[in-house]
């Protein structure tokens, strides 16, 4: 069997078929953009005076309003920390495990079809670059058919094939663009829940600690 003899057969199909190829990568790409748009605008909130409403309701002992005001929010911190004052009757330890549970679940929300972009904008260069070998390959071969048409059908062929590589890049940029936008907000709601879950901590602890209750450390929120 003729192994390379049937490759130059497949790349005889030409790039035209990768480059259908990339245009539907970049449509899934700019969906994902969008949808990780709308629901990181989702995710908005007003952190300072949710932190206000938080003390004055673990010091008030009084959560009513702050779930009526903040119980549909699909924020993160909103999340994790109105996850931490539902169990503070429960201690300290178990307020930490709750909030480090819901902080997890929120957090692989946060990254949902991240990965896509991650991924395309790592290999669509790459495809691009295997369309454009398909096409170098094509065009040689139609030379060794065509000896004295060198110009016409070398040139035209593999400005064609180059087409491939530009179109993976251009998938990828955006890709890459987004990933990295996307993930830093994702470490700043991150960040942003933390605080908040060790600010209920330590209201936990010092209330279980007037009661002459508590631990002598506090458990670390991971």
């Amino acid at each position: 069997m003729d192994i390379s003899g049937e490759f130059v057969e497949f790349a005889l199909l030409g790039q035209d078929w990768v480059l259908w190829l990339l245009v539907g990568l970049s449509v899934i790409s700019v969906g994902v953009m969008i949808e990780r748009g709308i629901f990181f605008r989702r995710q908005r909130f007003d952190a300072e005076a949710f932190e206000r409403d938080v003390r004055k309701a673990l010091a008030g002992g009084d959560t009513g309003a702050l779930e009526d005001r903040y119980g549909r929010s699909p924020a993160m911190a909103v999340t994790v920390a109105l996850t931490g004052v539902r169990e503070r009757a429960l201690g300290v330890d178990a307020v930490a495990e709750a909030m480090n549970g819901a902080k997890t679940r929120a957090r692989q929300e946060q990254e949902q079809n991240l990965v896509v972009l991650g991924t395309l904008g790592n290999n669509a260069p790459f495809i691009g670059l295997f369309g454009t070998v398909l096409g170098i390959i094509a065009a040689f071969q139609h030379l060794s058919d065509r000896p004295g048409d060198v110009i016409d059908a070398v040139m035209s062929d593999v400005s064609r094939a180059l087409v491939a590589t530009a179109v993976g890049i251009l998938v990828a940029i955006p890709a890459v663009v987004a990933f990295n936008l996307y993930q830093r907000r994702v470490r700043a709601e991150v960040g942003r829940t933390d605080a908040l879950a060790h600010l209920i901590l330590a209201q936990v602890h010092a209330g279980a600690g007037g009661k002459g209750g508590g631990r002598a450390g506090e458990p670390e929120v991971a």
